[in-house]
């Protein structure tokens, strides 16, 4: 089952992307094909740069959130500055 499947069209076969070459070779012509291809090509290396460089900021930023919560896990909750807000008695208000 080495068919490629596609959505729209069902499984693609040998005689039927011999047929799609075909007809992309009668669009573009044999000069615009190897632009074409290097085009495609670049675009993929790009797109595969952008998805590394990505995966790796994921990864660096979840390293960070793990060494933070780590580093926190380890303090008492009475060394921890908490700001308390009380509600305004009488005429006080909390607006500055």
């Amino acid at each position: 089952m080495n068919n490629l499947f596609l959505g729209f069209l069902g499984p693609v076969g040998g005689p039927e992307m011999i047929m799609i070459f075909v007809v992309i070779l009668l669009l573009f012509g044999a000069k615009k094909l190897p632009e074409l291809a290097r085009g495609v090509g670049k675009s993929m290396g790009e797109f595969k740069k952008a998805r590394e460089d990505f995966e790796r900021e994921i990864t660096r930023s979840e390293d960070e959130v793990r060494h933070t919560d780590s580093d926190n896990s380890g303090t008492d909750k009475d060394n921890k500055t908490e700001a308390k807000v009380r509600p305004a008695a009488g005429k006080e208000s909390h607006n500055a």
